[in-house]
């Protein structure tokens, strides 16, 4: 995909997403071993325990990988629709869950608007440089339905970010990242730290559920 430096950002943002994306592709199987009895159930109930209205909901699962959220949503009865940037997870993706997959580069996206009653952005927000976080946090408020719901879960930090073994990552602490997700104009629903039952310093993972 060619990205218009006007529209989506400084050649270093390009360059991060670039090289994450060639790592990921690198080893998409390796990837899809080490992740594919991940237990995320805890995730994706918060996500559809937030959704307003009527089931089945329509789902677009940010970063689907090779589609192991996404054949869940579907036993689950919800329509989804997966969105990865690297060409070989969203080949696997619709290949495993049979869900139609678009390949989009995270700072390039090119969505419907209010299309979907959830986002589930799993693993997946935190490789999008800051510069343009608000941007990408915007675009996704704006494919949601009315009240639609953002579920997010991302490794934190001290607010630091930068190529980490081969790819990029933003690593922010809660107040840092509601700053970023309220000014895309979400409210907030609630958070809470992942893996359950473990002290504070064991729970990397921040996860955050917000309304449009």
């Amino acid at each position: 995909m060619t990205i218009d430096p006007e529209k989506y950002g400084d050649t270093d943002q390009q360059r991060a997403m670039a090289d994450t994306l060639a790592d990921y592709g690198n080893a998409p199987d390796s990837f899809w071993q080490g992740t594919r009895d991940h237990d995320v159930s805890q995730n994706i109930a918060a996500l559809l325990g937030a959704v307003e209205g009527e089931a089945p909901y329509a789902i677009l699962d940010f970063g689907c990988g090779p589609g192991r959220d996404l054949k869940r949503f579907i036993e689950l009865g919800h329509a989804p629709v997966g969105l990865d940037g690297t060409e070989e997870f969203a080949v696997m993706a619709r290949e495993y869950s049979g869900a139609e997959v678009w390949q989009q580069n995270f700072i390039a996206l090119n969505l419907p608007p209010a299309r979907f009653d959830g986002v589930f952005a799993n693993a997946s927000l935190f490789h999008v440089p800051s510069a343009a976080l608000q941007r990408v946090l915007t675009e996704l408020r704006d494919t949601l339905k009315p009240a639609g719901v953002l579920f997010a879960s991302n490794p934190r930090g001290d607010n630091q970010e930068g190529m980490s073994r081969g790819r990029y990552g933003c690593f922010h602490d809660f107040e840092t990242w509601r700053d970023y997700v309220l000014a895309a104009g979400f409210s907030e629903i609630s958070h809470y730290y992942r893996p359950e039952g473990q002290p504070r310093e064991r729970q990397p993972w921040l996860a955050t559920l917000w309304r449009k």
